[in-house]
């Protein structure tokens, strides 16, 4: 067999997309190691159809493919008839060079639209995750905004009158600010300059009404952002002044604990 015989045979299109038999593939591997022409022509084929996998992304039409594997079976059919009457025989002539070339073509295409699909579902699924952890993101900027505005209300409202809580002799370095409402008697603290509460100890919010001592709240100790929270606690109507200590989780409904800070209307 001349090397036009064996190009022509579609036998190089069949192996390039591994549709050939181990004998066929022994003869193909044969001549490709023996006539530098063929191993050209199967170096062409394999990369034509590379490239005409990868540049379309269309799949074959359900009934181009369902005549196409017709025929290779038809193919098979008569390559295993053909080796009962002849072991030794390659049949190379019993399927046209174009249904060959399309049935490698269409299997290669149908490999290369599976990877497209993997690599289209592992980006979908990347930029979902993306999209979640970005809307995750935004709310908690949001809440935060939120929390920075109440704050601020809390601050900046003209009926504010701010109250200095300096450290005494417990926390020297201790601070705290008292924010109380002279139109509604509400009382908010800002807590950011309290050291921390050891283990089952919280503080607690004192307001000096006619020289005693009044409960006014625990403070919340747990931190966001990285700093504490204006926190409203009970209102007032008067108050001589305020001072923070240092009690169990759950408070006392008189101070035992040690006084941190303390500051006078």
């Amino acid at each position: 067999m001349n090397t036009n015989d064996i190009i022509s045979s579609g036998l190089l299109e069949l192996h390039a997309a591994g549709l050939t038999s181990s004998t066929e593939a022994s003869q193909v591997e044969q001549w490709l190691n023996e006539f530098p022409e063929v191993a050209a022509e199967y170096a062409a084929i394999t990369a034509g159809l590379e490239a005409y996998a990868q540049s379309t992304g269309v799949q074959p039409s359900p009934s181009v493919k369902e005549r196409i594997f017709q025929k290779i079976n038809e193919d098979q059919i008569g390559r295993v008839v053909a080796m009962k009457e002849s072991p030794v025989t390659i049949k190379t002539g019993g399927v046209p060079s174009f249904w060959r070339t399309a049935a490698a073509a269409a299997i290669l295409l149908l490999l290369g639209s599976i990877a497209l699909n993997i690599v289209n579902y592992n980006k979908y699924t990347q930029a979902n995750k993306d999209l979640e952890t970005s809307e995750q993101s935004l709310a908690s900027l949001e809440e935060k905004n939120k929390l920075m505005e109440a704050d601020m209300s809390v601050v900046q409202s003209k009926y504010s009158v701010p109250v200095a809580l300096k450290g005494l002799e417990a926390a020297p370095d201790a601070a705290a600010k008292i924010f109380w409402m002279k139109n509604t008697g509400e009382v908010f603290i800002d807590p950011s300059n309290l050291p921390e509460t050891p283990q089952g100890k919280q503080y607690q919010l004192w307001a000096i009404v006619d020289g005693k001592p009044v409960d006014a709240g625990m403070i919340l100790t747990s931190k966001q952002g990285d700093k504490f929270r204006i926190q409203k606690m009970k209102s007032f109507g008067k108050a001589e002044a305020f001072a923070v200590t240092l009690e169990t989780e759950k408070g006392n409904p008189t101070p035992e604990g040690p006084m941190f800070v303390m500051g006078k209307m």
